[in-house]
Parts: C-alpha cells; sequence; structure tokens
C-alpha cells in the first residue's frame, strides 16, 4: 500500500469535507423570536416567592392558550437566566426550541427542574450584559430578539442598569420589557425609565408574587405575538393571533456569531 497516496487522499477529503462542516456549524435554526426569560433570585427574594416566580414560569408554558400560539405555527428558542449580583448569573436552560404544545410542556418540566444559584445583591445591569452577547453565539436565528426581566427590586449593585439597556438595544436585541414584583417604593418608574427599551417595549407589573403567576402569563404571550396591546382574555389573543400582522426580518447570524466567537 502507498501510505503517501492514501495519506495524500485523505487529506484532501478532509479539506473538501471542511467547508461543508463549517456550513453545517454556521446555518441556525429559524424562529419567530429568540426570548431570554431572566429571573431574579436576589436575597430580597425569600424561598416561597422563588418558588411563586419558578412555579408561574412552569404555568405559563403549560397554560392552554400559550400552547395555542404556539400550535398555530408560532416558533421560540428559550432560555432562563437565574440571577442576582454582578458577577451572578447562570444560564439555568439553555437556548432550547419550543414550537409545539408538547415542547412548550417539555420547557416548563425543564424549569421546573431548576434550582437556585444565587441570594445576593441586584444587578440588573450586569444581567442584561451577561445575556445579550449570547443571542449572537446561539443557534438559533430570530426574527426578533427579546430580554424578559422580572424582579422585586432596582439596581443596587453591578452595571448601570441604563446604559446596560442601551448597550444591549445597540449591540442589536430588539426588545426588553420588564415584570417588576411590586413593593418597593418607586420600582414600576425605574423599570419602566430604565429596563424597559425597544419598539414595542413593555412594562407588565405585578402588585405581590401571588399576582406574579397571571402577570408573567400575560406578558409572555404579548411577547411571543409580538408585544401588540395587552388582550383582554387569553381567548381573544388566541382568535386573533392569525389576524396579528408582523414586520418580519432576519438578521445575518453568521456574521455576528463570528464577532462573538
Amino acid at each position: 500500500m502507498n501510505y503517501r497516496v492514501v495519506s495524500a487522499a485523505l487529506l484532501g477529503m478532509g479539506m473538501m469535507m471542511a467547508p461543508s462542516v463549517a456550513q453545517a456549524q454556521a446555518a441556525p435554526t429559524n424562529v419567530d423570536i429568540e426570548l431570554a426569560l431572566l429571573i431574579d433570585v436576589s436575597g430580597s427574594v425569600d424561598t416561597t416567592e422563588f418558588n411563586l416566580q419558578r412555579q408561574g414560569y412552569v404555568n405559563a408554558f403549560n397554560d392552554s392558550a400559550i400552547q395555542a400560539v404556539f400550535a398555530s405555527g408560532k416558533s421560540a428558542a428559550i432560555t432562563v437566566v437565574y440571577w442576582s449580583g454582578q458577577a451572578e448569573q447562570s444560564q439555568a436552560v439553555g437556548w432550547t426550541l419550543v414550537n409545539s404544545a408538547a415542547s412548550a410542556s417539555a420547557f416548563a418540566n425543564l424549569i421546573a427542574a431548576t434550582s437556585r444559584p444565587f441570594s445576593g445583591s441586584t444587578a440588573i445591569g450586569s444581567a442584561i450584559n451577561y445575556i445579550a452577547p449570547k443571542f449572537f453565539t446561539n443557534a438559533f436565528n430570530g426574527t426578533r430578539q427579546v430580554i424578559d426581566v422580572s424582579g422585586d427590586g432596582a439596581t443596587n449593585e453591578g452595571a448601570d442598569t441604563l446604559t446596560a439597556r442601551n448597550a444591549a438595544l445597540a449591540l442589536g436585541v430588539d426588545q426588553i420589557n420588564g415584570l417588576p414584583i411590586l413593593g418597593e417604593s418607586g420600582l414600576l418608574a425605574f423599570y419602566q425609565n430604565n429596563v424597559q427599551g425597544g419598539a414595542g417595549s413593555f412594562t407588565q407589573p405585578a402588585a405581590t408574587f401571588a399576582d406574579f403567576d397571571a402577570a408573567i402569563k400575560a406578558k409572555i404571550g404579548r411577547e411571543l405575538v409580538g408585544g401588540v396591546p395587552e388582550p383582554t382574555t387569553w381567548a381573544m389573543m388566541v382568535m386573533g393571533f392569525g389576524a396579528v400582522g408582523f414586520s418580519l426580518r432576519r438578521r445575518n447570524k453568521v456574521a455576528m456569531r463570528v464577532r462573538f466567537a
């Protein structure tokens, strides 16, 4: 056997295969929305309140109205991030394709299986800085890229929230929405002025942790259908879903991913 010939042939095959592998790795899956759910686990959130938050997200993805949106053809890549202080962020559930009622239920189960990683200060700006680049290094290409922040307090540590919000929007994130759990004085205004940003963005407050379940269902529903005005009922939203118009645009995720490689 002429090993030099064999080696040359194998090398040539490798060179021919390399572009195909690179192209396969660089081709993201198209989805309607990339949605990052940023959940506050700072020290002001006690164990009962954390469990109410987590269960609220579980219930949202098990909700029949939200599942009907996915069943109608909506696709999403969704990740869950627990955050607290300046250097305390954890991607508890990685980017996951949700495009059916069954996959929504499966995603709910992934959230239910997570545990609390932190209990420190409140660094919303640092959490936004943490997640924003990850939109451009995942395996998905969303028509819209949305950050969803929930929490019960204003920033008291880490990166400036307004600066982080503006930087994320400048980077290419379309929308940052807030769900403040009220109680702290001025919290609603803080979220509206420092967290919320981007065309069509909104702040959906919850009066207490007990109200979080209903608030997060409404918030995720609005995000899935493009941030349209909140419907009176979930039934109305589902009935009108097919009539909602969208201005669709795809980013060149390959170029952006190179930037953050």
